[in-house]
């Protein structure tokens, strides 16, 4: 059977069709009630739509707590960006047998970055996604995967996360700081994507980064690690970096191949090289108040809930990845692995082993022995499985 591509004006007519639709259910029948819709593919119907709000009224209804979840993106976007946004209200809904309602706050609606686990902290609502990058100034241990080539693979990184060395070390100080960690999420690593217009892209090693302006969020541990790669790390806000990449401000960045794309980076963009340094991923942290104060038999629905999410975030990786390939691929932007010889060049050049990481491992780990507990848990294949780049 033969398929042929709709043209882009018909793409983005069905796109205006089917948001219109979106916005209509959301003021009829709330934001929740048209996510769900969406994600069923009963927008079009306004029986399928009345059932559903009916569902979501009596679920409501009887539940005995509605807990807020508050993220940056929209329902949806689990295609190229694997959140599970609607996977997790189900599945503690279900899993607490219909004692916690979810209700989401998607697209940035309650705040967007570190406003978000700020949010979690102060319970000004019970739970949100947001990046470890914007989790590390409440929870500073978090930091630690940032340091480069010691848990940049996505199993070394699921393996990490479930760790007892990880947990005792990372969530008790999390604890300490009002927040419950829910789950992980695997994205992929962060890769390095040189705008449209540089001359040397691919940027294949460390050598090629010299003297390039390279966008850094505002972890301290990131802009040294392109600092040793010689870079030249330039901070921005994640919301003004794609005309900072435009505009030539700042020459390359980061982020996991499904986060460029859904982003908007895709037309910006000339090579991407998949270095696979450190992991590019979020997390769901709840407010550890409200959470200690549910029945335990409440609290062990959410947390078994929040397993069964990651388990589905693991196997969402490879297809959210190779839907964002294809899409970028499309738009002209172009892919590179670098050799085991250029990886070899990333590793001595700024990898965990070197000397200038030992006083943040002693500081965020509490000293080089537990995290080299942490390396090796990383190293331990764990129950959980994810694909690789």
């Amino acid at each position: 059977m033969k398929f042929t591509k709709k043209p882009a004006s018909e793409l983005a007519q069905q796109t205006l069709i089917e948001r219109r639709r979106f916005l209509t259910a959301s003021s009829t029948f709330g934001f929740t009630v048209a996510a769900a819709a969406a994600a069923g593919g009963t927008l079009i119907s306004k029986e399928a739509l009345a059932q559903t709000a009916a569902e979501e009224q009596q679920r409501q209804k009887a539940a005995k707590e509605t807990m807020t979840i508050a993220t940056e993106y929209r329902i949806g976007a689990s295609r190229w960006y694997p959140l599970m946004q609607l996977n997790l209200k189900e599945n503690i809904q279900n899993a607490t047998d219909g004692y916690i309602y979810v209700k989401l706050a998607p697209a940035g609606q309650l705040g967007m970055g570190s406003a978000l686990a700020q949010g979690v902290q102060a319970n000004t609502f019970q739970a949100a996604q947001h990046s470890i990058s914007n989790f590390s100034p409440f929870a500073p241990e978090v930091d630690l995967i940032n340091i480069p080539y010691w848990c940049g693979l996505n199993q070394e990184f699921a393996n990490l996360v479930v760790s007892k060395a990880w947990k005792s070390i990372v969530h008790k100080k999390a604890e300490e700081r009002g927040f419950k960690v829910l789950l992980y999420l695997v994205l992929d690593p962060r890769t390095v994507a040189a705008r449209k217009g540089l001359a040397n892209a691919p940027l294949k090693t460390p050598a090629d980064l010299k003297g390039i302006k390279f966008r850094v969020p505002g972890s301290a541990i990131l802009q040294q690690f392109y600092r040793l790669a010689g870079a030249n790390p330039t901070p921005v806000a994640w919301g003004e970096t794609p005309s900072a990449i435009q505009q030539g401000v700042a020459d390359a960045l980061d982020p996991a191949v499904v986060a460029l794309y859904s982003n908007g980076f895709k037309d910006i963009l000339s090579w991407v090289t998949f270095n696979k340094s450190v992991p590019d991923s979020q997390i769901y942290s709840c407010n550890a108040a409200w959470f200690r104060k549910l029945p335990p038999k409440v609290q062990e629905g959410i947390e078994f809930a929040s397993d069964i999410t990651f388990h589905q975030n693991l196997a969402q990786v490879p297809a959210a990845r190779a839907y964002a390939m294809a899409e970028m691929a499309a738009a002209g932007v172009k892919f590179y692995v670098p050799t085991p010889a250029e990886i070899k060049q990333w590793v001595d050049a700024c990898g965990y082993q070197r000397p200038e990481w030992n006083e943040t491992k002693t500081k965020l780990a509490g000293s080089l022995d537990n995290f080299e507990r942490m390396r090796e848990a990383a190293r331990t294949r764990s129950d959980y499985y994810v694909h690789d780049v």
